[in-house]
């Protein structure tokens, strides 16, 4: 898959130096901005990576005009995706390690897992999110999905400061129970931290990040628990969105392809 739009292309990273441009963008965010945990390792090579790399494909996006000393080969953006059935067949969800994904595991349907989603500072805000999402869509369709799922994240380990984002995500969002993943008992944290009439819906939206707004604005939920992820330095929620639930008119932008060029984003 491949989508050429201006100075923007979207498409599957199809060599090692491509994984290592994307690793090397996720060390900035990650662990540079974000402050989370690197093995001496990856410090070396200033690369963020684990085990599951080679299992899961990655989604560029690639900035060609950029002219950027600290990004490499124009990579701006990137995604981490893993087919259940290529988890299934080898190494397994990364998920798994902070959610029960049984529910996800033996589902009826294709599912996608979703992982590593992070964008270059100076291009977050702009055409290049909803690019990266376009191709994502047309990966859903290509591979027939049924279920996107994957952690995002608050900035932090402590979930006290965003209880008005985590209640009324709780509150509002939470899966349906075919889809109700749940966080493990380690290092798992409620997510109803005040009771209804507490949560202020202006301030949730504002502690919310724009990656998870983004995901419930196309019919996203939130599996039950937050899981805080001290080596990341993150709250973590797990979420699912059901591909034949989606919000119609946001479905028919995603997985719609026009002769390769991409529409704007209307709403």
């Amino acid at each position: 898959m491949r989508i050429d739009a201006g100075r923007f292309t979207v498409r599957l990273a199809e060599t090692d130096e491509d994984v290592a441009a994307a690793q090397r963008l996720r060390y900035r965010v990650f662990v540079e901005e974000m402050g989370a945990t690197a093995s001496p390792r990856n410090r070396a090579a200033r690369r963020e990576r684990d085990r599951f790399d080679p299992y899961f494909e990655h989604l560029l996006l690639i900035d060609n005009e950029s002219d950027d000393p600290d990004v490499e080969h124009g990579v701006v953006g990137v995604y981490r995706l893993l087919t259940g059935t290529r988890a299934k067949a080898g190494i397994g969800f990364y998920g798994a390690g902070e959610y029960d994904l049984s529910l996800l595991v033996s589902f009826p349907r294709e599912t996608l897992e979703l992982g590593r989603s992070c964008v270059d500072a100076k291009h977050r805000g702009g055409a290049g999110m909803h690019l990266l999402w376009a191709g994502l869509g047309q990966y859903v369709s290509e591979h027939k999905i049924g279920i996107l799922f994957g952690v995002a994240s608050f900035h932090g380990n402590d979930p006290a400061p965003f209880a008005q984002a985590l209640s009324y995500l709780y509150y509002n969002h939470l899966a349906p129970p075919d889809l109700r993943v749940t966080a493990t008992a380690e290092s798992r944290a409620r997510m109803d931290l005040l009771a209804p009439d507490e949560v202020d819906r202006v301030e949730a939206l504002r502690q919310i990040p724009a990656l998870i707004k983004a995901y419930l604005r196309v019919g996203g939920f939130v599996g039950e628990g937050a899981y805080i992820d001290r080596e990341f330095n993150t709250v973590d929620v797990c979420l699912l969105m059901d591909t034949s639930r989606m919000v119609e008119r946001y479905q028919k932008f995603y997985l719609r392809q026009r002769g390769g060029a991409v529409d704007r984003i209307l709403g």
